[in-house]
């Protein structure tokens, strides 16, 4: 089986390429640095059976950041036969350093031409044949990753460097040849002046690049004053956008499921003895079906927030963000990774490869887990729509949000002096790009099953336990005080009633802590309800005060036990995973104790 890597600049589309040859499922995104871990795939490609890898994007050999290390370890480590490289071609002039340097693994090599449509509405002409002279006939060609334009072409070129791979083998050895492509102070100005020249051999720009729309879009969006306000109120205005669509959808989908429970479960099971009906039907059918009736809302959020994603415009307010980070000893990239923790904290963790400094990645790592997770968002879903009108909605959301980041920011500038950092920023601005359909439904779905994913392992499993709890021991009424949930609760209530949390509430969040994604599916099980009915158990028994101190709790105490094992695996060191146990359990408690005994002390 041939071996080939998959190599280029970070926000070139290495995985909208990968993902769209073999149909595998790599994280899409539009900003520097989103893969950070090796993905690969077996695919047929003509007489060949190969494995693609996807390595992280680098920008120069050897590099000092984990994911370039990722890198340079790969490539001196593990012999290859050929390698695929896929340059912006909207930014030639800033990729051919790398290519130049890669040529020195002396190996079969395929070079695309990425985001051609882009180049050609800016009016750069590349001359591909000669930027395959410079590369010893390694065939160059243009192509639109995102498009899916000139696939057949890149398959049978593909086809005809590994035939040639296969011929040569034995020729040369890439893992020898990867000491070459490092660069050192002797031949950096040879390899600047080889760059130079191809780029005035091979490539013709305009006298001046036509000012575009990104051009007038950055001016009003990259505003120093305009800009992060604008950024926030699209943030607002997607989470309203949210709520109005996604209530209908919600509720038809928990009325499907009360059907489905009401004249076909319960009919079905009705022969099961009493016990066992209660586990089915009460515990684990209710639990998933709780957390399920969300799906539509999430699935709407990751949709547009593809749109944004995709669109550039995160990049951009990660720019904007650069200067108030760098206070807090973090930069615009630590941003982003708090954005994309949005989806899941597991990812943007490991996305922390991208920083060479470890005070740098350990400050960022510590307050990705307070972004406002999928998990934690279904929570707060279901709250919102119980206790709050919907004019409100989008705006008690977009306050969540905000305690998100608040808490992020004061994180770091309470921890930057322990781990300090002095790293510059590189972070490329993409033009604005408006993602394809087929992007924007991929990207949704991947998010939207791996929720599920993460879901269904967890429910089921949490909500058995806690219908356990709530109905043990034997001959006690279900979900009383004598059960064991409520001997949990009556010792753990000293802690938990200063913040407005009572009752079984707080087995929820001991089940929390194993997965989010357990909470709403734990609440069906001790209220003994699910979909509308849960929610008006709920809003009987809970003001706006005690439901929006439970979010905040919620939203800032010790993540999951994914995100925690994922620290201690990334900083491989037991007193910051410690750390990032304790602080968020204590901070939760202390916002939220103040929020909850604020609010009573002014009348709520």
């Amino acid at each position: 089986m041939a071996k080939v890597a998959l190599l280029g600049m970070p926000n070139t589309g290495k995985s909208t390429f990968f993902n769209r040859l073999t149909g595998a499922s790599a994280r899409v995104g539009n900003w520097p640095g989103i893969t950070v871990d090796l993905l690969s795939a077996k695919i047929p490609l003509g007489a060949h059976l190969l494995e693609l890898i996807d390595l992280p994007g680098i920008f120069d050999f050897p590099g000092d950041s984990e994911d370039e290390k990722v890198v340079w370890e790969f490539l001196k480590t593990t012999p290859v036969d050929a390698i695929v490289v896929v340059l912006n071609s909207s930014q030639i002039d800033r990729q051919l350093h790398l290519l130049l340097q890669l040529k020195r693994l002396n190996c079969p090599m395929l070079v695309l031409l990425n985001m051609s449509d882009e180049s050609q509405r800016y009016g750069i002409y590349i001359d591909n044949q000669k930027i395959s002279d410079a590369l010893d006939g390694a065939p160059v060609l243009s192509i639109s990753a995102k498009h899916g334009d000139s696939y057949p072409e890149i398959r049978a070129e593909f086809a005809k460097v590994l035939d040639h791979a296969k011929a040569e083998k034995g020729d040369y050895d890439s893992t020898q040849a990867a000491e070459n492509i490092s660069i050192n102070s002797d031949d950096a100005a040879v390899l600047q002046h080889q760059t130079e020249q191809l780029l005035e051999n091979a490539v013709e720009y305009p006298i001046e690049l036509p000012k575009n729309l990104t051009h007038k879009l950055d001016q009003v969006l990259m505003n120093p004053f305009l800009g992060l306000p604008l950024f926030f109120a699209t943030m607002y205005l997607l989470f309203q956008t949210v709520f109005e669509l996604g209530a209908p959808l919600q509720d038809a989908v928990a009325w499907v499921l009360d059907g489905i429970r009401g004249y076909v479960l319960e009919p079905a099971l009705s022969f099961l003895p009493a016990m066992l009906q209660g586990l089915l039907l009460d515990g684990v059918y209710d639990g998933i079906a709780t957390v399920a009736s969300f799906v539509p809302i999430i699935v709407l959020f990751f949709l547009l927030m593809t749109i944004v994603e995709d669109s550039g415009y995160l990049s951009r307010a990660a720019f904007l963000m650069d200067a108030l980070m760098l206070r807090l000893g973090l930069d615009g990239r630590s941003f982003v990774m708090l954005l994309m923790g949005f989806g899941c904290n597991v990812p943007a963790l490991m996305g922390t490869r991208v920083m060479r400094t470890r005070g740098l990645r350990f400050l960022s790592m510590m307050i990705i887990p307070f972004s406002l997770c999928a998990a934690r968002l279904q929570i707060f879903l279901f709250f919102i729509a119980a206790l709050f009108l919907p004019e409100h909605a989008g705006l008690v959301l977009f306050s969540l949000y905000v305690a998100s980041f608040f808490a992020a920011f004061l994180t770091a500038f309470l921890f930057k002096g322990r781990y300090p950092s002095k790293e510059p920023l590189v972070l490329e601005l993409p033009p604005y790009r408006l993602p394809t359909v087929h992007q924007i439904l991929l990207r949704a779905w991947l998010e939207v099953s791996h929720f599920l994913v993460r879901a269904s392992r967890f429910i089921i499993i949490g909500v058995v336990l806690i219908w356990i709890l709530t109905n043990f021991p034997a001959g006690v009424p279900a979900g009383s005080s004598e059960t064991w949930a409520g001997q949990i609760s009556a010792w753990l209530a000293p802690i938990f009633n200063p913040i407005g949390i009572e009752g079984n509430l707080i087995i929820s969040l001991f089940f929390g802590f194993v997965a989010k994604e357990v909470v709403l599916g734990a609440m069906a099980v001790i209220y003994n309800s699910e979909g509308t009915g849960l929610s008006q158990m709920v809003a009987s028994q809970l003001d706006w005060v005690q439901a929006y101190s439970f979010m905040l709790f919620t939203l800032l105490y010790t993540p999951c036990v994914s995100t925690i094992a994922t620290i201690h695996a990334e900083a491989k060191h037991a007193g910051f995973t410690l750390l990032n146990l304790i602080w968020p359990l204590s901070f939760a408690w202390f916002i939220s104790f103040v929020f909850y005994q604020s609010a009573r002390a002014l009348g709520y």
